[in-house]
């Protein structure tokens, strides 16, 4: 599992120009879905927690030392299978490493819903598999690749 943590000041996405999911202060995590994920239900609370935990967001000294759930943040969890896309060989990407949409969204849906648990007060999400417009105003900009 790959994310993309990119630290925001708010941040949107829509689904045939309706909004589905929208926070302000927090986080917008893409995620991506690898085929040997699959089957490997750990790595879905090591990645919640370390997203929840990791802290990026400054202290009263300006320095990125609070986590999500210390500034009682939110997170936009948007999936995107284009995380495992393969740019080393031509000029278009091979996604073979991206999990399958029937094998990934069940997978993508559980860390959704473990990190809805990890007591983060408001989780949206995009919708799986759609066409999605996503908005945000990126902080910093701080941005963090993350792989398990």
């Amino acid at each position: 599992m790959k994310v993309v943590l990119q630290r925001v000041s708010f941040a949107d996405v829509k689904v045939d120009g309706k909004t589905v999911g929208k926070i302000d202060k927090g986080i917008l995590c893409l995620v991506g879905v690898k085929t040997d994920d699959i089957g490997c239900e750990d790595k879905i609370s090591k990645m919640a927690d370390k997203i929840v935990n990791m802290r990026i967001f400054e202290d009263e000294n300006e320095k990125m030392n609070l986590s999500l759930k210390d500034i009682d943040g939110e997170l936009l969890v948007i999936s995107q299978f284009t995380l495992y896309g393969d740019a080393s060989h031509g000029n278009r990407p091979s996604y073979i490493e991206a999990a399958r949409p029937e094998d990934a969204e069940p997978y993508y849906e559980k860390f959704v819903n473990e990190l809805k648990n990890k007591g983060i007060k408001k989780v949206e999400c995009g919708v799986f598999g759609a066409d999605m417009k996503v908005s945000l105003l990126n902080d910093g900009p701080v941005t963090i690749v993350y792989e398990l």
